[in-house]
């Protein structure tokens, strides 16, 4: 008997107050029950501010930071992206743009209504780059998740060996 190994999801989202913390490890324990093993970048990177604060040196912590969420989204196997808040982060749409230009399952949470106008999109780069589509509660994304999880459409072609080897 095989053991087949969890597959990663990884979570970009806001992580500058506490209600977008919270937020973040509810949607990391539901995307557990999914089966799925995360990195959440407030987690498992560190939180800038507060690694300046104990007195690390801030150029140093950026550069630390930014080296492991491109990795981490290199060797994701599946990217999903809060979109809350009156603009999606920009930190997050970064990672986003990477996960897509990777082939990377990209997968969208958006429980904010404001939008600009009302018409409930995003700007059309965020939008398209979403092959898997924006859920609007953490069920419909746990759900999206297991079905495609279950269709056993994950290519291998999905892992970027080095990101460091495009530099």
């Amino acid at each position: 008997m095989t053991i087949e190994a969890r597959r990663r999801a990884y979570v970009a989202a806001p992580l500058f107050n506490d209600a977008e913390k919270t937020f973040n490890l509810l949607l990391d324990a539901r995307l557990h029950t999914a089966s799925l093993d995360t990195y959440l970048p407030q987690r498992d990177g560190g939180e800038g501010a507060e690694m300046v604060r104990r007195g690390l040196d801030e150029a140093t912590v950026s550069r630390e930071l930014f080296d492991k969420d491109v990795a981490a989204v290199a060797a994701c196997d599946l990217f999903v992206i809060v979109l809350d808040g009156r603009v999606p982060d920009e930190g997050a749409c970064v990672e986003l743009g990477l996960a897509h230009a990777w082939n990377k399952p990209c997968f969208g949470l958006q429980t904010d209504s404001r939008r600009f106008g009302g018409t409930g999109t995003n700007n059309l780069m965020i939008d398209h780059a979403l092959d898997h589509g924006i859920s609007h509660t953490l069920d419909e994304l746990v759900t999206a998740v297991t079905v495609f999880l279950g269709s056993n459409t994950l290519a291998q072609g999905h892992r970027v060996p080095d990101p460091s080897a495009t530099r």
